[in-house]
């Protein structure tokens, strides 16, 4: 994908208002990280699954993660209160509405099976709920979204094929897999062959990689699994052959600035690198992982990360959502409609307020 070119400037007063209203798509967004607390106990209570918390404050005060770890210890124990093929619909169906809220036209939808299929839950329940939910939120809401079935890392790649071969009925709801879960001690080269089976098979690929793991792991996933995409990347910074092979290629990083503040990548907001990611020319895109959990959706990472940092403008706001689309696995024709909306969108807001 070709390098875009900046629309003219907008002043920075504009850019909360811009930033909320211009139309973006998300391409890092894992769907049982969006499980509220709030919903956690009504499925909770819905399907008699006792939690070891006493009420929603509390689960939320377990919210103080020091690294992916801990992060991953509360997310396993919320996804436990999801049994039913309506539970995956209903937690579907309200990311999806909270993302239109958010301008988001297109999501690309990380799903977790080996987290459900180990307590029991059939394949055919988690898929079907979740895509019935993208069916109507495209009819309801206007909202584009597909699924994006993800591995775990810290499983055997034998559980990963076990996997693939369940999905193997519905891989017409699926576009593609990913790789996630804990990175550190788990390099992307444990799923080679899976990988391999998957890029057969006419699926996408993606993988987490460069989160907390070193750079090592970028080269990895994209020399050996060959994914299209990088989840995360940040650490691509330590290694200046990556960041200008990144570069070259236009290879997207779906990088989640709330989520790294919160698992403590970067000990503030203001120390986040992403516009040395975008000015060295990475098609780096802002995403929000796991909203429920980091503190905020797609426009809350946009509207914190820009406060934070003010070296970004308007421009770099343009180029995030511009390769939010590029980089996103739809046909041309409905990626360059959406970029025109975008554009539509920075043309109002370059006019006199």
């Amino acid at each position: 994908m070709p390098a875009p070119t900046t629309p003219p400037p907008i002043a920075r007063e504009r850019l909360p208002a811009l930033l909320a209203a211009m139309p973006k798509a998300e391409l890092h967004i894992h769907i049982e990280g969006s499980l509220e607390p709030e919903m956690i106990f009504a499925l909770a209570q819905r399907n008699g699954v006792a939690l070891p918390y006493a009420d929603v404050e509390a689960l939320r005060r377990a919210y103080a993660f020091t690294d992916l770890q801990s992060f991953l210890d509360i997310y396993y124990a919320g996804a436990s209160v999801l049994l039913y093929e309506q539970d995956f619909y209903d937690m579907a169906r309200a990311y999806l509405l909270r993302a239109a809220q958010d301008n988001v036209v297109h999501a690309e939808i990380f799903f977790d099976p080996q987290t459900h299929t180990a307590r029991g839950v059939a394949m055919e329940t988690v898929v079907n709920g979740l895509y019935r939910a993208t069916q109507d939120a495209q009819a309801e809401l206007g909202t584009s979204s597909s699924l994006i079935l993800c591995f775990l890392r810290h499983l055997s790649e034998e559980d990963a094929f076990a996997t693939l071969e369940q999905a193997q009925p519905f891989l017409d709801r699926i576009i593609g897999v990913g790789l996630d879960s804990s990175e550190v001690g788990n390099p992307p080269e444990k799923f080679a062959r899976v990988f391999a089976r998957c890029g057969e098979l006419g699926l996408h690929r993606v993988a987490h990689a460069g989160e907390e793991g070193p750079a090592a792991y970028i080269w990895s996933a994209l020399d050996v699994l060959k994914v299209e995409r990088i989840d995360h990347g940040v650490q691509a910074i330590q290694d200046p052959a990556l960041m200008r092979r990144l570069a070259e290629e236009r290879i997207a990083l779906t990088v989640c600035p709330l989520s790294n503040l919160k698992l403590c990548v970067f000990p503030e907001l203001a120390q986040h690198n992403i516009r040395q990611l975008l000015d060295a020319g990475l098609a780096a895109t802002v995403n929000s992982d796991d909203p429920a959990y980091f503190g905020g959706y797609l426009n809350q990472n946009f509207t914190e990360l820009f406060a934070a940092v003010p070296e970004l403008t308007s421009q770099h706001a343009w180029q995030l959502a511009h390769n939010s689309f590029a980089a996103s696995f739809v046909p041309d024709e409905q990626r360059r409609a959406w970029q025109n909306r975008l554009d539509d969108c920075f043309e109002r807001f370059a006019q006199p307020a």
